[in-house]
Parts: structure tokens; sequence; C-alpha cells
């Protein structure tokens, strides 16, 4: 699942091909706003929270995530897409150039008031411009016997983490991601951590992966063959949310809590 630096970069692309211009198509593929017709409204901006994006008219704000498999490509008009159309949730035209969304998991046209009522449950935005570090904190610590990589993923106390960082961000502060949020040592400098990785990321492309996804392979820090382990309910047998949902660390660096 694409997480909040994916998310941030396809909304800077979007606003460079979309802000300041004025719809003259839009075409919504999903139940329930097959007939909203936007066009000849002007596109004011481009953004994202966590790992929801938004286009936003005066009116109305298109709120969309790409879950797993979703993505939003940009072509001149007339241009022949890159995938199969059958794919496109939203098609929205300028006078020359069109925004297509392919695979998206949401699709909603909102009143552009009302877009708030999308992310008010969420946790500050690692690359939002109000980031609140302290509130991150003392989200995470309403519940302090929840396994640290497990609180990571959890929208409602950071928004934009997902399964790469947190297993980077653990990493790198040398927790083991079993550790109950209560006996991470620092908790602010961990949350501090996410935050400098998501922004690096975003801002510096691409992030090059110290521990996802290189499971037997040896630890960049001391050598140690480097495991992956799922956290939570997940079925073990269910080789898919292995790969997209373990979370992969170094038994040595990352000692497993006692207790």
């Amino acid at each position: 699942m694409p997480e909040g630096d994916a998310v941030f970069l396809t909304a800077h692309r979007l606003r460079l091909a979309l802000a300041g211009k004025t719809l003259v198509r839009s075409d919504f593929r999903v139940p329930g706003y097959a007939t909203v017709d936007l066009a000849g409204e002007l596109i004011e901006e481009v953004g994202s929270y966590g790992k929801h994006l938004f286009i936003r008219t005066p009116r109305a704000s298109i709120h969309t995530h790409l879950k797993m498999e979703g993505v939003w490509r940009t072509y001149c008009t007339g241009e022949r897409w890159t995938r199969p159309r059958v794919q496109a949730r939203v098609v929205l035209g300028t006078d020359d150039t069109e925004a297509v969304g392919f695979a998206l998991g949401t699709v909603e046209v909102l009143p552009r008031v009302e877009e708030h009522t999308v992310i008010d449950h969420l946790g500050p935005d690692l690359l939002g411009p109000n980031w609140d570090a302290a509130e991150a904190v003392r989200r995470l610590a309403t519940h302090p016997e929840q396994p640290i990589g497990v609180a990571l993923l959890d929208q409602r106390n950071l928004a934009g983490i997902g399964n790469i960082y947190r297993s980077e961000v653990c990493f790198l502060r040398k927790v083991h991601p079993a550790t109950p949020v209560a006996a991470v040592p620092d908790l602010l400098a961990l949350v501090n951590e996410a935050h400098r990785v998501l922004g690096k990321a975003a801002h510096e492309p691409p992030w090059r992966q110290l521990v996802y996804g290189k499971q037997r392979r040896p630890c960049p820090r001391c050598g140690t063959t480097l495991l992956v382990r799922l956290l939570g309910d997940s079925d073990p047998a269910d080789r898919i949310t292995q790969r997209e949902r373990g979370i992969y660390f170094c038994p040595r660096c990352q000692p497993e809590p006692v207790g």
C-alpha cells in the first residue's frame, strides 16, 4: 500500500499538472458519483493528509485514497493511457491535460466545507505543515500495552506511516516491533525519527530501505541475519499478508522484549 510519502509526491505532481486550470471534463466512474459534473470548475489546489489526497475546487473536494493498487497518472490531452481504461475511476480533463485515477480504493466528491470529516479522526500528519510530535506521542501513549509496531500503523495516532516505514523507524531506533508502547525507551525520539524518515522520503526520494523486504540478508549495522514476522491478528499462512504486512527487524540490534 502506498504510504504518506507516495501520496505527498502524487499530490505534488497533480498540483503541477492541474492547479490554476479549469476543468472541461470530469468523469467519475464509481457508484454514487457517476452523475457529478465539475466541468467549468477551477482547480484551486491539490493537497494530501496522511494517505488521503484532495483535489479542490471552490465548491468541491475530490477525495481519493489509493489503498493497495491505486495510482494517479497525468497525460497530455489525447495521449494514450498507459493503464487499462477499465481501471479508470476518475478522469479530470483540462484544455491540455488529463489526470486519471486508476484502481483507486476510495473516490468521493464532497462539499468543500465537509472535507474535514474525512480526516478529523486522524492523528497529526507526518508531512503536514502543522505536524505536532507531542500530540502523536500523547495518542500513542493512550494504548500503553499495544506493540509499537502495531501502534505506528494506526492512522489515528499519526498519519502517513505504513508498513515500510514502521520497519525502518523501529530499526533506526533499535526498538523491537513487539515492544509495548509504554516500554519504548524514548517515544518522542521514535516519533521524531518517523517524521525525519518520512520527510526525507518525500523531499529527497527515493528512500533506500535498510531492512524492509530484506529478510535473510545481513543487518546493515551488525551483520546478523534480518527476520520478518507478523504482528497482530493476520493469518500466518497467508503469504500475501506476510509479504505486505510483515515487519522486518534485526534480532540482535532490536532484542525482543522479555515477559
